[in-house]
């Protein structure tokens, strides 16, 4: 008798997935994308599935399953995919040079540093400060022209 009952593990699907019609999903989808997207509700560190679904009218389990099947990821996937993205295009734009890293990362809707720091290397495999060195290095006209100081002692 062996000691362990070891099965193969069978792919089961949600049944709530398979009861979507595609009319429902694309439906969501687009909804989806206006409320992430162009309503930029990504920035909002608070905006949880849960809000998004009451925000369309439907369950979780109903968003859940069009991030998974239209989206290739879950909720949070999305948002900080959004996120990222929103950050990369800051840390390299002129106007936000002057911003520290974290002062962006909370700008585009996280919470704290290292949730930023670990969303940005999931996606860029690269931390959000050598994205932005890569980037500076790359174009040195946005480098600061450093000043030299004249450190010759004046003898009397």
């Amino acid at each position: 008798m062996p000691k362990y009952n070891i099965t193969e593990k069978r792919e089961r699907s949600a049944v709530y997935r398979v009861l979507m019609s595609s009319e429902v999903k694309d439906d969501l989808q687009e909804r989806i994308n206006q409320k992430i997207i162009i309503e930029q509700k990504y920035r909002d560190k608070d905006y949880s599935a849960k809000q998004l679904a009451d925000d369309l009218g439907t369950n979780v389990r109903y968003v859940s399953a069009v991030c998974a099947e239209r989206f290739h990821t879950n909720y949070c996937g999305l948002v900080n995919a959004q996120r990222v993205n929103e950050a990369m295009s800051m840390l390299v734009d002129t106007r936000y040079l002057k911003f520290r890293i974290e002062d962006i990362g909370e700008k585009v809707g996280f919470s704290n540093r290292q949730s930023f720091y670990g969303a940005f290397f999931r996606f860029k495999n690269m931390t959000p400060r050598q994205y932005r060195q890569n980037y500076m290095d790359s174009h040195p006209e946005l480098a600061k022209p450093k000043t030299i100081r004249n450190r010759s002692r004046k003898t009397a």
